[in-house]
């Protein structure tokens, strides 16, 4: 892609609203622009790095069962009424008539709604497991959307359901889950603490939040120095220097994090609420045992640039960068970079080329904020060689073409 193609290009300054390194950076380098409090546009090159997020979520899920699908947004009060959180979550619930009068919610997740198509197509023991998840927007009425694409009011989920015949096979499946998402954060170069919490709307249960520790994150959570226990502030009741209640070895930190996943045994109150039952091999009807497990897409780049960059701007990780490297021609040189540019996309690299007739301080300064991993310069200072540099290094070499490809794939498959 040129970038004297892409929209929009960088801006000078940050908003000056922004509390948050997130916000500073995905704005100004382009990624994402805020229509109002809590709502964002994601703008290419910030759809490009949410496209290969979900990559990754995707072959996780559908590594321990998923079947993908879609689910409608906009929900009738008929069936927030069977379970009673139409009234309960009504705080964080944007709700809407019709021109009939009838009430509708829009979506904040979607537990009702695979709880009725349960009841449609599930009869018996033989029909279970099932396993389902999408990809969707949410809703919540947060009554302080901040910290720029980490608490919106609409956003991007992957919520995943899965609905069992015992609570021995949920627990199995949500221990699958559970492990499925530490990979999935550890692919996405993330170091995970995974914390006990409270289940809020969705569950009486205590659950478990994935959670990245960061100087900007929003939570607080509570955490051994020795081995993985940890809670949210919510539930923990003792001290930071306390011996660790995990394994009593350890001293219980205090870090921020900000939650990028989430999963809930939500037990059989669903099924009783809304009458979803199954014959077992008896031939008694029982509840369904039910499970939903999220994780925000939106939030997790949001959070890997707090995580991952410099003062100058956004590093992204290989395996979520929008392009696998900047090319940058200084005056001159068109041809050249434009002979490798044709190269680099014939070999499948994705490049993205700074062909404007900019100064080299613009350019290398857009480079930075942008944050692709791996930097091309072709100058007259380069002749036949090719600049190399990688975001997160001070180091500048001169390669070959040939060179500075082998280099470029190495970077990308030890990612």
């Amino acid at each position: 892609m040129r970038y004297s193609q892409i929209f929009p290009k960088t801006k000078k300054t940050a908003p000056k609203d922004a509390e948050s390194i997130n916000h500073k950076f995905l704005v100004q380098a382009g990624f994402i622009d805020q229509l109002m409090a809590g709502s964002w546009t994601l703008l290419p090159l910030g759809w490009r790095v949410i496209t290969k997020i979900n990559a990754i979520i995707r072959e996780e899920m559908n590594a321990i069962g998923g079947q993908e699908m879609l689910m409608p947004l906009l929900h009738p009060k008929t069936l927030w009424n069977e379970t009673g959180r139409w009234e309960k979550a009504s705080g964080i619930m944007y709700k809407l008539k019709d021109q009939h009068d009838r009430e509708y919610a829009l979506s904040f997740t979607h537990e009702e709604i695979v709880m009725d198509l349960i009841r449609k197509y599930v009869a018996s023991y033989h029909d279970l497991p099932v396993c389902v998840y999408h990809f969707s927007t949410k809703f919540r009425n947060e009554p302080r959307a901040r910290s720029g694409i980490l608490r919106g009011r609409e956003f991007m989920m992957k919520d995943l359901y899965s609905a069992h015949a015992s609570e021995k096979d949920l627990m199995a499946y949500y221990g699958k889950v559970k492990d499925a998402y530490e990979k999935i954060f550890r692919r996405l170069g993330f170091t995970i603490r995974v914390t006990e919490a409270a289940g809020g709307v969705f569950t009486d249960r205590n659950t478990h939040e994935f959670q990245v520790v960061t100087p900007g994150g929003e939570d607080t959570i509570y955490h051994c120095d020795t081995c993985s226990w940890g809670q949210n502030q919510e539930i923990y009741t003792g001290d930071k220097g306390a011996p660790c209640p995990g394994c009593g070895k350890g001293t219980v930190r205090l870090s921020r994090s900000i939650e990028v996943g989430n999963i809930f045994p939500l037990g059989t109150w669903y099924a009783e609420a809304m009458g979803v039952s199954f014959t077992d091999e008896t031939g008694k009807k029982k509840p369904v045992w039910f499970g939903s497990y999220g994780i925000g897409p939106t939030r997790v780049m949001g959070a890997l640039v707090e995580v991952s960059h410099d003062d100058r701007g956004i590093i992204w990780f290989p395996q979520v960068s929008p392009y696998q490297v900047h090319l940058v021609s200084l005056p001159g040189k068109e041809g050249k970079a434009g002979e490798l540019y044709e190269h680099l996309t014939r070999e499948g690299i994705e490049v993205l080329w700074d062909d404007r007739n900019e100064s080299a301080g613009v350019k290398f300064a857009d480079a930075d904020l942008i944050g692709i991993p791996v930097r091309f310069v072709v100058s007259d200072k380069t002749g036949e060689k090719v600049e190399f540099k990688k975001r997160d290094q001070k180091t500048i070499r001169l390669m070959t073409k040939s060179e500075a490809i082998h280099e470029l794939v190495s970077t990308f498959s030890s990612s």
